[in-house]
């Protein structure tokens, strides 16, 4: 007896149901959100970029749409009352590098908006001993004084009558809260007349902020985007790095490619057991795969060159660390055996300002790069994702930060 013909359409359709199914079965495995807490440097976060919309960063056909141009900031001062002249002071101090300290700093100047107190100019300091710099070592003071008035009243300098006797030293969470505030700082502020901030990261949040007033919301996005400028030399080295970098992509018809890629960070604990780390081969193959030139210039953030970086310069070539791209007259000073703090800053900077960033380690580094990017109207953000096709367009890993507007720079720009 022949075989019915519907049977076999019937059979096909079956078999690819299952398939279907099992890939379905699949994506949800990859794409599993994965909680962990960040309480120190060198912790790192699950991406949150998985299953990414492409509808706003990448046209119908998968290609990139044009990046748009810069934002203006959407937080006006105006709707802010003159601070109150009051005696109590809120100290801080900037620590861990450039992507926690845009957090600190945003922190800190809630908390004193809300107690009417002064702030303090923060000092920074490093993660070893002794490692301590003034804020203008890095950072413009002029323009973070003169950006916070009719915001809190600041000072440059610790005044002389705080001591350990009225000075209270609080542990607060990132994004601290008005409800948090009130609970925990406001009852030992009125106790010791002044306290010092020392800010944790409970977890990487960088989403939008729901049920805040106007007024915490522009206080805030002041704070994070509005504060900080790099001191004119660390600027003109960011500058000449990003120059060259651009120079040699363009004359080869190339694009001008940041890895946040570090090695010490691949053994740390917080790359085992998930994919939220992707080492020197992988990210060569995720840059191939997504079919970059060649002839890209690309910027790893690992400070010094090691041998298991050439599976990337065998496939691309112009591959640069700081100490290769940085001019020779500055890497006495910016590369020297203390300048961790200015190599961390530096980073900061080139990532945020390259034609395309990819975030080869999840975390506050990724997050706060992509908060200044998506100010400054580059929007390229392309993270690792295992479980998109084999053969897809760069449009598949764009990061949920831009595809779905999540990122709270979305409520400090339009």
């Amino acid at each position: 007896m022949g075989i019915d013909p519907r049977q076999i359409v019937a059979g096909v359709l079956t078999v690819t149901m299952f398939l279907m199914l099992g890939n379905m079965v699949k994506r949800q495995h990859f794409d599993s959100p994965i909680s962990h807490h960040v309480n120190r440097a060198e912790s790192t976060q699950s991406y949150d970029d998985k299953d990414s919309d492409r509808s706003v960063a990448v046209d119908g056909d998968g290609s990139w749409k044009a990046e748009s141009a810069t934002l203006n900031p959407c937080w006006s001062k105006s709707i802010l009352e003159e601070p109150d002249e009051t005696k109590g002071y809120v100290t801080f101090s900037l620590t861990n590098g450039p992507e926690y300290h845009v957090s600190q700093i945003a922190d800190a100047v809630v908390v004193a908006r809300y107690l009417k107190a002064t702030l303090v100019v923060p000092d920074i300091r490093g993660s070893q001993p002794g490692d301590w710099r003034n804020f203008g070592d890095i950072y413009d003071i002029e323009k973070f004084v003169s950006s916070l008035e009719g915001v809190v009243k600041v000072v440059k300098s610790q005044p002389s009558e705080l001591s350990s006797k009225n000075l209270a030293v609080l542990r607060i969470p990132n994004r601290v809260t008005e409800d948090y505030i009130v609970e925990n700082i406001v009852p030992v502020f009125k106790s010791k007349g002044n306290v010092r901030l020392a800010t944790y990261f409970p977890s990487v949040n960088m989403k939008k902020g729901k049920g805040e007033n106007d007024e915490k919301v522009t206080v805030g996005c002041l704070a994070m985007f509005g504060t900080v400028v790099l001191q004119p030399e660390i600027r003109e080295v960011v500058d000449s790095m990003v120059d060259r970098l651009k120079t040699l992509s363009q004359k080869s018809d190339g694009q001008f490619v940041t890895v946040d890629l570090r090695l010490d960070m691949l053994n740390h604990k917080g790359c085992q057991g998930s994919k939220k780390c992707y080492g020197p081969q992988e990210v060569a193959l995720f840059l191939k795969k997504i079919g970059f030139n060649k002839n890209s210039a690309v910027y790893l953030t690992q400070s010094r060159w090691g041998s298991s970086l050439d599976t990337i310069k065998d496939l691309f070539p112009k591959t640069y660390t700081k100490e290769g791209i940085m001019p020779m007259e500055k890497k006495q000073k910016f590369l020297g055996s203390d300048a961790s703090e200015y190599e961390k800053v530096i980073d900061f900077y080139v990532c945020s300002e390259s034609d395309v960033f990819v975030p080869a380690i999840s975390g506050l580094f990724y997050a706060n790069v992509a908060g200044k990017r998506i100010g400054l109207g580059k929007t390229h953000i392309l993270v690792p994702n295992d479980s998109a096709p084999p053969s897809s367009s760069a449009g598949n890993y764009i990061s949920r930060y831009v595809s779905k507007k999540t990122h709270m720079a979305y409520s400090c720009f339009c």
